[in-house]
C-alpha cells in the first residue's frame, strides 16, 4: 500500500525547547496511532504535517506534495487540535460553518454541510446555542464537527476523545472507523492506550520527541507489559498477604507501610500478579480495602524502555 505521509529527518524546536527530533516514517491510508505521554511531541507533530508549523530540519509530503504553505493540499486536510479557540459569542453552527467557508464552499453548501457534520456529532438541538454555553465535551464535539465537514481525505485528530462521555466516545470512535472503511488516512494522537486499542492495531510510540517503536499493537504490547508494575495494596493483614507472595518468582520486590497498613509491590506479570491476589482474596480470605497503581501511566512506562 502507498504511503500517504513521508517525514524524512522531521525535527522542530522551541527557542532551547526541542519539540521533535529526527522523525523519519512513512504512514499509508488506515487509522495509526501516535502514542506517547503528554510532552511526547505529538502535538508538535501534528502541527507540522498539517502544515501549521514549518520544520527547522527535515521534509514532510502528503500525496507526495509538500505540505508547507500548500494552500490546495489544506483543502484534503482535516485537523481537530487539542485545544480549542473559539468566540464564546459564536453558535456551534456558525463556527463549523466559517470553517466549511475557509475551505472555499458557497454559503449555501458550507451550511448543508454544517448541519451535516454537527448532525454526526449529535449536536443539532444545540447547535445554535453560543459555544460558550456549551460543556467541555459538547466543544470537542464541535471542534471534531469542523475537522470533518470538509471530508478531508487525510484526518489529524489529537486527544478527539478527551473529555467526552463514554455514549459519544463509542460513537466518535465509529465515525473515525467509517472515514477508513473510505480509504481516508487518520493519525491519532492520544497518551491513553486502551483509547488507541479501540481504533487501530497500527501504533508509533514517541518519546521526548523521538519516535521510539512502530508497528504493529502486540509489539507494543509486548515492550509495555515488560515494564516492571508498582501495585500497593491497603489491608489489615498486610503482613499475611505479603508472606503468601513473597515466593512467587514474578513479585521482584515489597516494602511495608506499617503506619497505613499497606504493601507496595513491584511485579513483571501484572495479569499473573491480578490472578494470584484474587484467588487469596477468596481463598484465603484476605480483606483488601485499596488497590492503586501509582505508576500507572505511559511516562513510567517510557522511563523504563529508554532505560533500559
Amino acid at each position: 500500500m502507498k504511503s500517504v505521509v513521508k517525514a524524512e529527518k522531521l525535527s522542530r524546536w522551541y527557542g532551547n525547547i526541542l519539540g521533535i527530533s529526527d522523525i523519519s516514517l512513512e504512514i499509508c491510508p488506515g487509522i495509526t496511532g501516535l502514542l506517547g505521554p503528554n510532552g511526547a511531541g505529538k502535538s508538535t507533530f501534528l502541527k507540522v504535517i498539517s502544515g501549521q508549523l514549518k520544520a527547522n530540519i527535515g521534509t514532510v509530503t502528503i500525496f507526495d506534495e509538500p505540505v508547507f504553505s500548500n494552500y490546495m493540499l489544506f483543502k484534503r486536510i482535516g485537523l481537530c487540535p487539542e485545544y480549542d479557540t473559539y468566540y464564546p459569542d459564536v453558535t456551534g453552527f456558525s463556527q463549523v460553518e466559517f470553517f466549511a467557508r475557509l475551505h472555499g464552499f458557497s454559503k449555501k453548501e458550507a451550511g448543508k454541510r454544517a448541519d451535516l457534520a454537527i448532525s454526526r456529532v449529535g449536536l443539532e438541538e444545540s447547535k445554535n446555542k453560543p459555544i460558550g454555553e456549551y460543556s467541555l465535551g459538547m466543544r470537542q464535539r464541535i471542534k471534531f464537527a469542523a475537522s470533518i465537514v470538509h471530508d478531508p481525505d487525510v484526518l489529524l485528530l489529537d486527544e478527539p476523545l478527551r473529555a467526552i462521555d463514554p455514549l459519544w466516545r463509542v460513537k466518535i470512535i465509529q465515525i473515525i472507523k467509517d472515514f477508513e472503511k473510505q480509504g481516508k488516512t487518520i493519525i491519532v494522537a492520544s497518551h491513553i492506550l486502551p483509547e488507541i486499542e479501540a481504533l487501530t492495531n497500527a501504533i508509533i510510540l514517541i518519546h521526548q520527541g523521538k519516535v521510539f517503536a512502530q508497528g504493529d499493537i502486540h509489539y507494543i504490547r509486548d515492550l509495555i507489559d515488560a515494564h516492571p508494575h508498582i501495585i500497593s495494596v491497603k489491608c489489615t493483614e498486610y503482613r499475611r498477604l505479603a508472606g503468601l507472595m513473597i515466593d512467587q518468582e514474578f513479585i521482584l520486590d515489597i516494602k511495608f507501610d506499617r503506619e497505613n497498613h499497606k504493601i507496595t509491590l513491584q511485579t513483571d506479570k501484572r495479569d499473573q500478579f491480578f490472578d494470584l491476589l484474587n484467588r487469596l482474596i477468596v481463598e484465603k480470605s484476605i480483606e483488601v480495602q485499596e488497590i492503586t497503581t501509582p505508576d500507572d501511566n505511559l511516562q513510567g512506562v517510557f522511563d523504563y524502555l529508554v532505560g533500559r
